[in-house]
C-alpha cells in the first residue's frame, strides 16, 4: 500500500508536546505555547495542495527464530521461499526487577509453532523541498524543520490507525474507537517501534526495511549509515500482539555485539559504528 497524506488530513494527529518541547516551550507560560502553535499552523495552512507526505505499509508473514524475525516474502511458499532475516536486539537488563529482558522478536509467533504470524513494515516522509523554501529564514527554516519532523510522526499516526482498523491493510482491530489524544497515550492494540527509537537504535537497519519495501517508493534515500533522508522521515513496524509494548533497549555488551554483527552478516567495527551510543563503556 502506497499512500499520499493532504496536510490538512496529519494536522488533527500532530501531538503538540514534541512540538513545544522542540522549541524549549515544555514548562512555560500557556500563552506562549498558543502563540507559537497558531504561527505553526498558518504555515501548514500555506503548504496545503503544495505539498503532501506519502507512506509506504506492506503487511508480512513473519515468525521469529530467537532473536531475529524471518520475514516470508509475498508469493513463497515454506519450503522453497524467498525468506528475510532480519536480526534484533535484546535488553541486557530488564526495565524493572523480576521483568524479562525483552526483545521485539518475542511479540512474534516462533518458527517452531509451525504458523506463521503477521508483521507490518511502514515508512513515511515529507516532501523535502518544504526546507529549502526557507533557506534564507533561519527562523522559518527551523519552523518548517520542526513541523515536518512532526507531520512524519502524523503521517505514521495516521497509517497505523489505518492499518489497526480497515481490513483491505489488516484491520486487526475494526472496531476501535480512540480519539486522537488516546492514540497519542499509545491506548491501541499493538505497537508501532520506529527504527532508531529505543528498542530499535541500530539506523543500518533501515537497509532491510528497504530491502521488504523499497523506500525511494516514498522518496526516502539512505545514507552509507542507513540514516533516511528527507531528515523528515519514519520507518519501523507494526505489531498486533496484545501485549506487545514499547520499551527500551538499554546498553549492551560485546558479546551480544559481535552476536548481532554476524548475524547481520556486517563487521564487528562497523556495527561498533552503527551502535556506538547503546555500547556498555568499558
Amino acid at each position: 500500500m502506497n499512500k499520499t497524506y493532504n496536510i490538512s488530513e496529519l494536522t488533527p494527529y500532530i501531538n503538540w508536546l514534541y512540538f513545544y518541547h522542540a522549541w524549549g516551550l515544555s514548562g512555560k507560560p500557556r500563552e506562549d505555547k498558543e502563540k507559537m502553535k497558531q504561527e505553526a499552523l498558518q504555515m501548514l495552512v500555506s503548504w496545503e495542495e503544495k505539498y503532501h507526505t506519502r507512506a509506504i505499509f506492506r503487511l508480512f508473514e513473519v515468525c521469529s527464530e530467537g532473536d531475529d524475525l524471518i520475514f516470508f516474502l509475498p508469493g513463497t511458499s515454506e519450503d522453497n521461499g524467498k525468506k528475510l532475516r532480519f536480526p534484533m536486539l535484546r535488553q541486557q537488563h530488564p526495565s524493572a526487577p523480576g521483568e524479562p529482558n525483552l526483545c521485539l522478536a518475542d511479540f512474534i509467533r516462533p518458527l517452531s509453532q509451525g504458523i506463521r504470524d503477521q508483521a507490518g513494515v511502514f515508512c513515511a516522509s515529507v516532501d523535502g523541498t518544504i526546507i529549502d523554501e526557507y533557506s534564507h529564514d533561519d527562523y522559518l527554516n527551523m519552523m518548517a524543520q520542526t513541523l515536518s519532523d512532526r507531520l512524519a510522526e502524523a503521517t505514521a499516526e495516521k497509517l497505523h490507525e489505518e492499518v489497526r482498523k480497515d481490513r483491505a491493510y489488516w484491520g486487526y482491530a475494526p472496531d476501535e474507537n480512540l480519539t486522537i489524544e488516546q492514540q497519542h497515550r499509545e491506548e491501541y492494540q499493538g505497537i508501532r517501534p520506529a527504527i532508531g527509537y529505543p528498542s530499535l537504535p541500530d539506523t543500518s537497519a533501515n537497509f532491510l526495511i528497504d530491502q521488504l519495501i523499497d523506500m525511494k517508493q516514498a522518496g526516502i534515500r539512505l545514507t552509507e549509515t542507513g540514516m533516511m533522508t528527507p531528515h523528515a522521515s519514519v520507518s519501523g513496524f507494526m505489531f498486533a500482539h496484545p501485549k506487545s509494548h514499547y520499551f527500551e533497549l538499554g546498553k549492551i555488551g560485546d558479546d551480544q555485539l559481535r552476536d548481532y554483527a554476524r548475524r547481520r552478516g556486517v563487521p564487528v567495527e562497523l556495527m561498533r559504528r552503527f551502535l556506538q551510543s547503546s555500547l556498555i563503556k568499558k
